[in-house]
Parts: C-alpha cells; sequence; structure tokens
C-alpha cells in the first residue's frame, strides 16, 4: 500500500461508556473501496489497509451511511500492550465513569 494513503487515515480521540472505549478511523474513500463489504474485519485485514493502534481494539460496526469510518472498541480496562483485560484496572475505569457521567 503507498505510504501516502496510509498516512492520510484519520484516528479519533477514545471516547468511552461504561463498559467499553471507542474510537472511529476514517479512511481515504479510495482505500475504503478496496475493502471487503458488509462485514466487520478482522485485526489482519485492518491492520493490513494500514490502520495502526494499540492491542485489543475491534471493528464492532460498519457505518453504513460511510463505510469509510471504521468503528472500533475495546473493554474498559485493556492493556495496550498485550491487549488483554486487567480486571482492576476495568473496575477503576468503571468507577471513574460512573463518578462523572453515572
Amino acid at each position: 500500500m503507498p505510504h501516502d494513503i496510509a498516512s492520510r487515515i484519520e484516528y479519533s480521540e477514545k471516547y468511552q461508556d461504561a463498559n467499553f472505549e471507542y474510537r472511529h478511523v476514517i479512511l481515504p474513500k479510495e482505500l475504503a473501496k478496496a475493502l471487503p463489504k458488509g462485514r466487520l474485519l478482522s485485526e489482519g485485514e485492518w491492520r493490513g489497509v494500514g490502520v495502526q493502534q494499540s492491542r485489543g481494539w475491534v471493528h464492532y460496526s460498519c457505518h453504513r451511511p460511510e463505510p469509510h469510518i471504521l468503528l472500533f472498541r475495546r473493554p474498559l480496562g485493556t492493556d495496550p500492550v498485550s491487549g488483554k483485560v486487567d480486571p482492576e484496572a476495568a473496575r477503576s475505569a468503571r468507577r471513574k465513569y460512573m463518578q462523572e457521567f453515572g
């Protein structure tokens, strides 16, 4: 994949609810046209088109009106290096969320 296309991938800030943290990734439209239609991408597929993010993220939904926007989530408390959930970090993040928004 040409480097100039990968450099045009945009990443949102992370946001969360009581269970997950989320982010969305906006692909250049010409890159999105080459992706499989109507299904979620595996980690190997989204990494293969140049999406770069820490471990634990899962492509969980298709944004039908704008298929070039990929929606990702991972459980609160996910270690970004291993991709595994740390139960204590998850409880702490959930408590913090509930204090702020609950």
